[in-house]
């Protein structure tokens, strides 16, 4: 049994990894992709929103999916889609935008299924293992997108055809990823019973709403956050702090190396101290970043500040997911397809919101905004709290659970 969790969870690992590589293949070859479809500046926003609202409405269906089939069943075959998706977008015809729309629908729908039947499962095996390993599958998705910013940085070099960056990715990833598949592992979804026999459904077999409403702000100020880096922290250094090109582009790498740091070492905080200790810890930093970014006299006090961001926003999201897991074990897999929409609001309304602000105001006066937000998630650090005993602050208690049986059967 031991080496069914085992298989189970470095095979979900190598999943976030593939999606990690696979979105920071995409994303940081956007000016690429426009060029070679022939999008203009003004039609370009449309096709990058669509991506996330297609998402979220794939997040929405896996919703209704998993009533019927298991999520490691949605999680192996989406992601064959999105690796196929990725080629897709590589490989169409120049300047033949339907097949962009096409390739991109296709990447957006069945994107919204992964991330949410991948977050599923992870919910699933912490609850097995009886404590916190969330982070470690988003410290494989930050490593994933180091190494897909990385190729895409090598491919944008040596001046190579999207599909041919693309190509090899797509051939390593897709089959390595069907061959993990089969050792994914369902864990048990739905109440346990802790040492003294309590039962701890709180949504009765079914999401309140109401309960899981302060997750989902957490979750869409965390992307909000994430975005504002992303998008915006080049143009920033460069020119708000008057940085060379080059130098312009090492704030966001070293956000996701500190984002990797952060998750790798995040579990055993949460053991240590609990959830809403580490929510409330990376809350203040990730705010202090924002702050140092916005008052930094040169391009590398900002450099400070985005080093910060990264240590702080990255227990953010896996903790949230984690929270509704615990909030709702009975409901586990709707609460978690329902949180996740708010991964794609934040999304959408991050970058734009930041860049209005900068332009009718300053951007300086922009990095308030985010910043301000993180800190209004510390009013809800009491919901990553739920059922504290079984995770919570280094008094991990022993619990009684069955193993879902692995995608293949075990």
């Amino acid at each position: 049994m031991t080496d069914v969790l085992r298989r189970g969870r470095a095979s979900l690992a190598f999943s976030f990894f593939a999606q990690g590589a696979t979105f920071a293949l995409l994303v940081t070859r956007i000016p690429a992709i426009q060029d070679r479809y022939g999008i203009s500046d003004g039609l370009l926003p449309v096709f990058l929103a669509a991506v996330p609202i297609l998402a979220g409405v794939g997040s929405v269906t896996t919703e209704q999916l998993v009533k019927r089939v298991r999520p490691s069943r949605l999680l192996r075959w989406s992601q064959p889609v999105v690796l196929l998706a990725l080629l897709g977008v590589g490989a169409g015809g120049s300047g033949v935008m339907a097949e962009l729309g096409l390739a991109l629908a296709a990447f957006g729908l069945a994107v919204g299924a992964l991330d949410a039947s991948m977050n599923m499962l992870g919910v699933s095996l912490q609850r097995t293992y009886g404590r916190s390993i969330m982070l470690s599958f988003h410290a494989a998705y930050s490593l994933g997108g180091i190494v897909g910013a990385s190729l895409a940085w090598a491919g944008a070099h040596w001046q190579l055809a999207l599909w041919v960056s693309y190509l090899p990715v797509v051939a390593v990833l897709l089959p390595a990823t069907l061959v993990g598949s089969r050792w994914y592992v369902d864990g048990d979804a739905g109440p346990v019973l802790d040492e003294v026999g309590a039962g701890g459904d709180r949504g009765g077999g079914a999401v309140v709403f109401k309960l899981l409403l302060p997750l989902c702000l957490v979750m869409t100020f965390a992307y909000i956050g994430d975005s504002t880096v992303s998008n915006w922290s080049a143009k920033y250094l460069k020119d708000v702090l008057g940085s060379s090109e080059q130098l312009a582009t090492v704030p966001y790498n070293v956000y996701m190396v500190t984002t990797l740091v952060g998750r790798a070492i995040g579990d055993f905080g949460v053991r240590r101290f609990g959830a809403a200790a580490v929510v409330r810890i990376g809350a203040l930093v990730a705010a202090g970043g924002f702050a140092v970014v916005s008052v930094a006299p040169d391009a590398w006090v900002g450099m400070l500040g985005f080093t910060l961001l990264g240590l702080g926003l990255c227990v953010l999201v896996p903790q949230t997911f984690a929270a509704a897991g615990r909030l709702f074990p009975g409901a586990s897999d709707a609460a978690i397809a329902r949180l996740n929409i708010f991964n794609y609001v934040g999304f959408l309304i991050g970058s734009p919101l930041v860049g209005a602000l900068g332009d009718t105001w300053s951007y300086r006066g922009a990095m308030l905004v985010p910043m301000v937000l993180v800190l209004v998630t510390l009013g809800y650090a009491r919901s990553f709290a739920a059922q504290p005993d079984r995770y919570g602050g280094g008094h991990e208690r022993p619990r009684t659970a069955d193993v879902g049986r692995g995608s293949n059967g075990l």
